[in-house]
């Protein structure tokens, strides 16, 4: 199985849309991978929180398949929780589940 982990820390919506929600969601209509999960960390969740245009970006990449994941604590600091659960996003304690993903062995990348 190929599987894809991000760690989506930027609060760049230039970067999100041109390169984030375009790769992820062809790449999962294309089938390029198996699963994609994504990481909601830090700056990131504050834009989503903000930016009715974000959380529609989210709300497509959950629509085709793609996990997405978002750091409890950092939730909890922008007040953003119901926002991002409301959306499908599984929000949670982070720190464990994104030392695995490092370890797996699966591609990772950040931005």
């Amino acid at each position: 199985m190929s599987r894809l982990n991000i760690l989506w820390t930027t609060d760049n919506e230039a970067t999100i849309i041109s390169f984030l929600e375009l790769y992820t969601v062809n790449s999962m209509k294309r089938e390029w991978w198996d699963e994609i999960h994504i990481v909601i960390w830090g700056g990131s969740t504050k834009l989503i929180y903000e930016s009715e245009k974000m959380q529609a970006v989210v709300k497509n990449m959950i629509e085709n398949k793609i996990i997405v994941e978002a750091c409890k604590h950092c939730s909890a600091r922008y007040n953003a929780t119901e926002v991002l659960e409301n959306l499908g996003v599984d929000v949670k304690f982070m720190g464990e589940p994104l030392t695995e993903y490092l370890k797996s062995g699966d591609s990772f990348f950040t931005l």
